[in-house]
């Protein structure tokens, strides 16, 4: 199981960016997929997820309006469409793959910093 995410940076409050994840050796359209982050000392939280299909996306209440979850299951590819980011969105943001309920891999995470 592979999983490399890109797209993260520095971005001002209110701005916006997309993540990518890029998942190899596994059946991508077989799994969940979510999008967890950790930020500075905090533990891993879970921001979304999205069925195998990409039918059906959950978010957690503190990104919901703000963030979209996709996937490309012909590219092997799940996106994070970040808006309106906020100072505290500051975090190690990664895909990680597993069913409806829980995840078991994840991938080495991209770093998204909002500050003015």
């Amino acid at each position: 199981v592979q999983l490399v995410e890109s797209g993260g940076g520095l971005v001002q409050p209110g701005g916006s960016l997309r993540l990518s994840c890029a998942a190899s050796g596994f059946t991508f359209s077989s799994y969940w997929m979510y999008w967890v982050r950790q930020a500075p000392g905090k533990g891993l939280e879970w921001v979304s997820r999205i069925s195998s299909r990409g039918g059906i996306t959950y978010y957690a209440d503190f990104v919901k309006g703000r963030f979209t979850i996709s996937r490309d299951n012909a590219k092997n590819t799940l996106y994070l469409q970040m808006n309106s980011l906020k100072p505290e969105d500051t975090a190690l943001y990664s895909c990680a793959r597993g069913d409806s309920r829980e995840y078991d891999y994840w991938g080495q995470g991209t770093q998204v910093t909002v500050s003015s």
